[in-house]
């Protein structure tokens, strides 16, 4: 064995080994349990970052860990390939996606492949293969005869600088999820996915999902958002602008506020709104402008609440003759409930903001139950519960018995009735863009809106396409588009636009389950495999992802469920989300210009300079790493300097998987300095007897011995709770317990220390394995012969229950209840033994004063409680 470690001759040489020997390719025969651990696949940027290494390092802890403990593993990975950025690239560098993302794709899994990951590369795949979207292609014509596929013309997200459609998810704070250009209003014809058909299902499952973060469940319930209410009908005065439009449908949670109302409000693009501004030149500028203030809820609370009166008013439905006047507000969308809203402005506090503006009637109708009765409000609307008032017959009723009373009324005069809506709304996965998976559908003027065949799947991206105009280069390519009827033979089209990417990772990972099945074999999948291995049993990914790809992937194995695909209801049985990797951040103080951290000077004592001018830099906090301010650490490099295990290492050690990781240097070089000297205790170890020898009891031997056997039971425990940087605490601490116990000269050892010495190393080897692979393979055939039986194959230790119970427990000593003392006694020591050394504790003879007690209670290896 080398004097020094050899880091990149070691991990090269295992890497090595583990491929040739096929250590982590698995199929469905195997007598083992199944165990199916993810990542989320990454997009193919051509380089790794900090977030992968963290992401796939606990992925692959978790893979490992569940090998040696019996498990047969499936831990795939593959590419996130199809997108805008790859298309947005070839734009800017006059080349083609198709070759950007491959050469991208080989060049991360170069990088991937020294960090060790115990992938099954077999099953490699990359979703802007058409052996992999072909089977969406036939999904999506199942979901169209399901009825969970299908078109029309809607109001849409448009992003003006990726020049495509963005579903609702993807628009944050008003703007484009990956541009971050303000987000526009256009009304285009889109091809929809009917989320909304499982909307309950999805809701009432996530209590299912009891190995999920709280706070992604959270979030998807809030996202689908659940209401129940009314629906009610307020009539127009008047001739209606349309035959249609005679009377308004609103949806409304607080039915028991009618009476409160002073106004009704509808969308800028209800079509009330659109039947009036085409005559009103004031009101389509006003439209106009609205529909520039975004589409997400953030940018609508935080914009101004502007209306514009209508002229029009409405019949209040349980007061005679009161006319309600009728608005277009920008903060009413047409995407939520009904796109019209009343208002109850002493109730709802942008109501209250509305009608404070525009000179309104506010009127209480709900009290606090402790308040005055000439309670009022001012600037703050009273949103809580209480008691009716002011509304005739629901006067005196609790909020909860008035909503029952007006829902009732309502149903009785004609005017509404009771129904539960969802903030959900279905999912539009056109996009105008070309690099992405064709939809198979075809456009004919006779016939209409047609399937592609299934014998000509998959429809293909030309590869003939340029980018020297702005917009989808399929929508002007001179030959593709062009295709014949399959109905009626005459010139038709095929559909432009392609899928949102988010089409491909929402069936992913049961693709993974068999990668090389073609169409003609099984649609989608082999049935028998996906079956074997779905649900995924540990997802791990960004906590960015928990309404969008989470959301949908729910929906799709549910429709897939339904069409015949597969027979489970959830993807993911658990999920865990990994925090953030963040860097301190600095910049030159005289220039402001940030800087990366390799272009910082320091010296102990001293302030931190620039390396190139000598300049002062200010340190910034730390913040999520990130190009923009170059708080960047390269992986490679590390990898490179230090090895895949120490990185992993410190990933693991830092912090909780579930939160925010800080990098520093002081922490790499700690976690190689520990690699360090796992590697001179291996080269060191003393010979020792091949039996186990007496272990008197108490002696150093037997405590460490002890000590093995916990760290054993508790590590375990931890790597089943994700526990990792705990897991790594508990085998530091083991190692300094051999460490001094040992002592400097090994070899003046008795045979018991030598012994255990030993025997507790290769456990602490096997424990640290899914951890730090290869130091741990390279240790473990050091000191067990030639390394013809790979660690990774081994199976996990197991604690023995008798010694990892303690010996010793400690009991409280109480006086009428109150604690008094305390005994370190041995375990199960026999009650009348307990009770006499209690009594003969020098705190006891003083409470007890002379006492004589009266009773004495004895818990065994708990509690002795004297009573006087």
């Amino acid at each position: 064995m080398n004097a020094r470690y050899n880091v990149r001759e070691t991990e090269a040489k295992w890497q090595k080994r583990w491929e040739e020997a096929a250590c982590f390719r698995v199929t469905e025969e195997s007598p083992r349990p199944k165990y199916y651990v993810l990542e989320m696949f990454p997009y193919p940027s051509g380089r790794i970052h900090m977030g992968h290494v963290r992401n796939y390092t606990l992925g692959d802890v978790v893979a490992r860990a569940r090998k040696a403990q019996g498990y047969n593993v499936l831990h795939p990975m593959g590419w996130d390939a199809f997108g805008l950025p790859a298309e947005n690239a070839a734009i800017q560098n006059k080349r083609h996606p198709a070759e950007w993302t491959h050469e991208n794709i080989a060049s991360m899994k170069t990088q991937l492949k020294p960090m060790g990951l115990s992938y099954d590369w077999s099953r490699e795949l990359a979703t802007c293969d058409p052996s992999y979207y072909v089977h969406e292609q036939k999904m999506f014509l199942d979901f169209m005869k399901a009825g969970l596929a299908y078109r029309r013309e809607s109001w849409v997200n448009w992003d003006p600088i990726e020049n495509t459609v963005l579903a609702n998810e993807q628009v944050i704070d008003g703007r484009g999820w990956r541009s971050g250009a303000p987000v526009e209003r256009r009304q285009l014809q889109q091809w929809f996915l009917r989320i909304t058909h499982y909307a309950e299902d999805l809701l009432s499952a996530l209590d299912r999902l009891d190995r999920w973060p709280d706070k992604v469940r959270t979030m998807q319930e809030r996202w689908i958002g659940r209401s129940e209410g009314a629906r009610l009908f307020f009539t127009l005065n008047g001739a209606p602008p349309a035959p249609d439009l005679s009377r308004i449908e609103v949806f409304t949670t607080r039915p028991d506020t009618l009476y409160g109302a002073s106004f009704l409000a509808v969308a800028p693009n209800h079509p009330l709104t659109q039947a009036l501004a085409p005559n009103n030149p004031e009101l389509a500028a006003f439209v106009t402008r609205a529909l520039e203030i975004g589409t997400s809820e953030a940018a609508l609370e935080t914009a101004e609440k502007l209306g514009f009166e209508t002229g029009l008013t409405v019949a209040h439905p349980f007061i005679p003759g009161k006319a309600l006047p009728v608005y277009v507000a920008n903060f009413v969308l047409m995407e939520y409930g009904t796109g019209a809203i009343f208002g109850c402005p002493a109730h709802d506090q942008r109501d209250l903001d509305f009608a404070r503006k525009y000179d309104l009637p506010v009127t209480v109708v709900v009290r606090p139950r402790d308040a005055d009765p000439d309670f009022d409000v001012g600037t703050e609307a009273f949103t809580g519960d209480g008691m009716i008032v002011n509304s005739a017959f629901l006067s005196g009723l609790d909020v909860a018995s008035a909503k029952r009373a007006a829902n009732a009324k309502l149903e009785e005069i004609g005017a509404g009735k009771s129904t539960t809506v969802y903030r959900l709304r279905d999912w539009g996965v056109s996009r105008q863009r070309y690099w992405g998976c064709p939809i198979p559908v075809i456009h004919c003027d006779a016939c209409g809106v047609l399937p592609v065949p299934e014998s000509d799947l998959p429809v293909k991206l030309p590869e003939d396409v340029n980018f020297d105009l702005p917009g989808n280069p399929l929508d002007r390519h001179p030959t593709w588009k062009h295709v014949a009827c399959p109905s009626c033979g005459k010139p038709a089209r095929r559909e432009t636009d392609t899928f949102d990417t988010f089409f491909e990772s929402s069936w992913y990972f049961a693709r993974y389950c068999s990668p090389n099945t073609s169409l003609s074999e099984a649609p989608g999948f082999d049935r028998k495999a996906v079956d074997y291995w779905m649900p995924v049993d540990q997802y791990i990914g960004g906590v960015e992802h928990a309404v969008l790809h989470l959301l949908y992937s729910r929906f799709f194995t549910r429709a897939l469920r339904d069409c015949g695909y597969l027979g489970i209801d959830e993807p993911f049985a658990g999920l865990m989300t990994q925090g953030m990797v963040c860097h301190e951040t600095y910049r030159d103080k005289k220039t402001g210009e940030w800087l990366y951290p390799e272009e910082v000077e320091r010296k102990p004592g001293q302030a931190l300079r620039r390396l190139c001018t000598g300049a002062e830099v200010e340190v910034g906090r730390s913040e999520k790493m990130s190009k923009s301010r170059k708080n960047v650490v390269d992986p490679t490099v590390i990898i490179e300097t230090y090895g895949a295990d120490t990185a992993r290492l410190f990933m693991l050690s830092d912090s909780p998987p579930e939160r925010d990781l800080d990098w520093s240097e002081a922490g790499i070089e700690g976690a190689w300095r520990f690699v360090n000297r796992l590697w001179r205790m291996a080269q060191e170890m003393p010979s020792a007897p091949a039996q186990q020898p007496e272990l008197p009891a108490g002696s150093p031997a037997d405590l460490v011995h002890r000590l093995m056997h916990k760290t054993i039971s508790a590590v375990s425990d931890d790597l089943d709770k994700f526990r990792f940087n705990r897991a790594v605490a508990r085998i530091r601490e083991f190692s300094n317990a051999l460490i001094e116990m040992i002592g400097p000269d090994p070899s003046q050892a008795s045979d018991e220390i030598r012994w255990i010495y030993r025997t507790g190393f290769i456990a602490l080897l096997h424990l640290i394995a899914p951890m730090t692979p290869h130091l741990a393979e390279e240790l473990w055939s050091h000191l067990t012969g030639d390394g013809a039986e790979l660690l990774c194959e081994r199976p996990w230790p197991i604690a023995d229950a008798a010694l990892v119970a303690d010996d010793s427990v400690t009991i409280a000593v109480q006086v009428n209840g109150k604690l008094r003392a305390t005994i370190n006694a041995t375990r199960d020591m026999p009650g009348p033994e307990l009770q006499a050394t209690a009594l003969a504790l020098p705190a006891l003879v003083k409470a007890l004063d002379g006492k004589a007690p009266r009773k004495v209670i004895v818990v065994p290896n708990r509690i002795v409680n004297v009573v006087v």
